[in-house]
């Protein structure tokens, strides 16, 4: 097999400059795989604006009431990422890039890492309440990460106007326990050596801004979910956030995507119920039935057949990163159970008419005798 080799830095560069050319200047459209293809609608839509790579840019900072509102609004989302940022900032600090953190509407509500005051290239798209939407300043990382909802990397002359060209930079969006996006997050240089790497440090940094921001909503029970190869209690679990009643308070991407219920819009519509195949009590009695500082991880089922590894935790206990797949998980529970406990609540919801609650299951009504022992409520 021919192995691809990686371009110098000089025939990356190039391969922009041509990129550029073709689309900026002569509109044609990009083949080949010169530049990636997010890049190119993005250029578009800037054309489409009627903007011209060769304009100045005015980097403008939102009038001081606004900036007080748009403070005051995004304050859980600086409170929730000012750690990440801070150790961002440290894992950085010998590179020449500094870590910015946006609302949705692109607009910097916080900063963190070296960052050079006296290059005013650095200093003005750090300063809080400037405005870097792509509406503002063309292609990059932030505008990109906030139009097309994924990670991106964007270097030096990807950058729709010729004003940004100094720059390259690493993005991700951020979304809130309502599923809707948040912010994003972008680590930027000035006139560095290209670091695509980054663009993993921006994802996995984003992933523990958006964990923080669900623990920091108020819940009764939060879920840490993982398939069974997988340790809990760490930044790649899922992340569910119920009340006492089981209706879903919040839940984070990671979650969304390991229970099918949860992928389709805001899931405060969501109850636990709907989610795993078993009364959502059965969750808040196993959070209460750990050794305090212990909890304990057991198996759940999902409606698809599948079974999640979960750990139920009560508001204020904690799980110790990393540690609770190093133990072995409360034995899952018995299928018999299960389905007794969900023959009992199809009952209670039909209000125990027995051959109503046998019909929604399935099932004959001497199977639901028989299950419940005769006991019904």
């Amino acid at each position: 097999m021919l192995s691809v080799l990686p371009l110098s830095s000089e025939q990356r560069l190039q391969q922009i400059a041509q990129a550029r050319q073709a689309v900026l200047h002569e509109g044609n459209s990009l083949s080949g795989g010169r530049t990636d293809s997010w890049i190119t609608r993005s250029w578009q839509r800037c054309l489409d604006k009627g903007q011209r790579p060769e304009q100045q840019v005015s980097f403008d900072v939102m009038p001081a009431e606004a900036l007080r509102r748009t403070e005051e609004a995004n304050h859980v989302l600086v409170q929730a990422a000012r750690p990440v940022l801070e150790k961002l900032g440290a894992a950085i600090a010998s590179t020449r890039y500094f870590a910015i953190l946006t609302n949705a509407q692109g607009v910097v509500v916080d900063v963190n890492g070296v960052i050079d005051r006296r290059d005013r290239r650095a200093d003005l798209i750090t300063r809080i309440g400037v405005d870097l939407s792509e509406d503002s300043v063309g292609t990059t990382a932030i505008g990109a990460a906030l139009t097309e909802l994924q990670p991106v990397w964007l270097h030096r002359g990807e950058h729709f106007f010729n004003a940004n060209s100094a720059y390259s930079c690493a993005g991700a969006p951020l979304f809130g326990p309502d599923g809707r996006c948040a912010g994003m997050l972008d680590l930027t240089g000035v006139d560095t050596v290209e670091r695509p790497e980054l663009k993993h440090l921006v994802v996995q940094s984003a992933r523990s801004i958006e964990n923080a921001l669900i623990q920091s909503r108020p819940h009764d029970l939060l879920i840490r979910l993982n398939w069974s190869s997988h340790n809990l209690g760490d930044d790649m679990d899922g992340l569910i956030g119920l009340d006492p009643d089981g209706w879903v308070l919040g839940a984070n991407p990671a979650a969304r995507q390991m229970v099918a219920a949860l992928q389709a819009g805001n899931p405060s519509a969501v109850h636990c119920s709907e989610l795993f195949a078993m009364p959502y009590e059965m969750l808040f009695d196993a959070a209460k039935s750990g050794t305090l500082g212990e909890p304990q991880a057991i198996d759940v089922p999902l409606w698809s057949g599948l079974r999640l590894h979960a750990l139920p935790l009560l508001r204020g206990q904690v799980a110790a990163p990393g540690r609770l797949g190093n133990r072995a998980a409360a034995p899952a529970l018995p299928l018999k159970d299960v389905e007794t406990a969900l023959i009992r609540k199809a009952v209670n919801e039909a209000k125990g008419n027995v051959m109503k609650a046998a019909r929604a299951l399935g099932i004959s009504r001497a199977t639901v005798y028989r299950r419940l022992g005769g006991k019904i409520k």
